[in-house]
């Protein structure tokens, strides 16, 4: 039993601690830049291969866009016209390591030594020094922590999937899946080699100009404002924004439009406070059927409160359409939140209304708590309770309303 408790530590150590700490919870690595400006990272893994990288350099040409190739060592080393052509319209070049096999396939000896050997290859291709390293299948042991650190290597994940790879995926999904789940700051993992190649090459036009007409700037890595290694610091935030994600699913909330750049969640629940009575005389009792949106936390604490109220108007816009075309919001009669942003709200055309001290204390305590994960001092604003009646939210912000597509604003 002891022998076994010894085995089941050293795999801890070994595999368990880095698959956590640094490849899922991005501890050490770049994994995503701020989300201030609307920017992304595309990046491209497993070529530089001569049948699909060409079509994949040529789309960003076309669209002015730069990018970051993560190359194979023996490719490269096949393929050096590719990479030149790489470097020379302006694309960052890291390694994808010097054997594409998962890590935890790996002796550790040769997890340790792979970041280092591949780095040393690329570079001599590339004829200049190669610093991001991307393991294959984003895969860490902790010898490659070690050696990739020994290296003097800095680890690049990324915050988005593009699953190109999937047997089912086909180029218009490709765009529509990435079309929902694209951010400022976003680094997102495609393939110029390999089976996600027949996807990427197609669809990469697509999802191009898709971004552009969303208003995307396409940088290399090395450009994303606030792409920097995470830190022990950074990883309360990083960790929030996981907590999140699992309570929306769980409770259904998802972001207004589809869409993961939407400063609004928006989810379908039985109004939970005592009967409400809104201005306009509508009676809004307990169990009422009511959409609730929440704050995309990230968005709006890079944004910055007057930037984030700009973004508002215009993001409302899509939670009045999500009334109409949710099947489960289209018995809402309110659409509400309960915040410390009451003032903000306010400006937008919410009721504002005090809350229970009990109901007030707890959400209180949860924004100081999120307060102190985004690095906001903990002094939260008494929360309150902001609504307004359907009709008012539709006549305001659908489409022929106040701020929808026929005001002309």
């Amino acid at each position: 039993m002891r022998r076994h408790g010894w085995l089941a530590l050293g795999l801890l150590a070994y595999l368990g601690l880095p698959s956590l700490l640094v490849q899922r919870l991005g501890l050490g690595l770049i994994r995503e830049g701020r989300q201030g400006e609307r920017v992304v990272a595309l990046t491209f893994d497993d070529g530089p291969d001569p049948r699909t990288t060409p079509a994949v350099l040529d789309a960003l040409r076309e669209a002015g866009a730069r990018a970051t190739f993560f190359v194979m060592a023996d490719r490269a080393e096949a393929c050096p016209d590719l990479v030149r052509r790489m470097l020379a319209e302006g694309h960052e070049v890291g390694s994808h390591g010097a054997r594409h096999r998962h890590a935890w396939l790996r002796s550790p000896w040769g997890a340790w030594r792979d970041p280092g050997a591949g780095a040393r290859r690329v570079s001599k291709v590339a004829g200049r020094p190669v610093r991001l390293f991307r393991p294959p299948h984003g895969g860490y042991t902790l010898a490659t922590v070690l050696g990739g650190r020994a290296a003097g290597l800095t680890g690049a994940h990324w915050s988005v999937e593009g699953g190109d790879w999937h047997p089912r995926a086909t180029p218009q999904r490709l765009r529509e899946y990435l079309g929902a789940r694209v951010r400022p700051g976003a680094v997102v993992v495609l393939h110029d080699a390999g089976p996600g190649a027949r996807v990427t090459g197609p669809g990469l036009p697509g999802v191009l100009a898709d971004l552009r007409a969303r208003g995307y700037r396409v940088v290399p890595l090395g450009e994303l404002e606030g792409a920097v290694p995470l830190t022990l610091a950074d990883l309360p935030r990083r960790v929030m924004g996981g907590l999140d994600a699992v309570l929306d699913r769980l409770s259904g909330v998802r972001p207004a439009g589809g869409r993961a750049d939407n400063l609004f969640r928006v989810g379908r629940v039985r109004f939970p406070l005592a009967e409400v009575r809104l201005a306009d005389g509508t009676p809004l009792p307990p169990g009422t059927p009511a959409a609730e949106f929440h704050v995309n936390n990230p968005l709006m604490v890079d944004l910055g409160l007057r930037r984030s109220l700009r973004l508002a108007r215009d993001d409302f816009r899509e939670v009045a359409s999500d009334l109409t075309r949710r099947p489960e919001l289209r018995d809402a009669q309110a659409v509400f939140c309960l915040s410390a942003l009451s003032p903000l709200l306010a400006t937008l055309g919410f009721e504002t209304y005090d809350l229970p001290p009990a109901t007030a204390r707890r959400l209180r305590r949860w924004a100081n708590l999120l307060r102190r994960a985004y690095g906001s001092p903990p002094d939260a604003p008494e929360p309150k309770l902001s609504v307004m009646g359907r009709a008012a939210f539709l006549e305001r912000y659908g489409e022929r309303g106040e701020w929808g597509v026929g005001s002309g604003q």
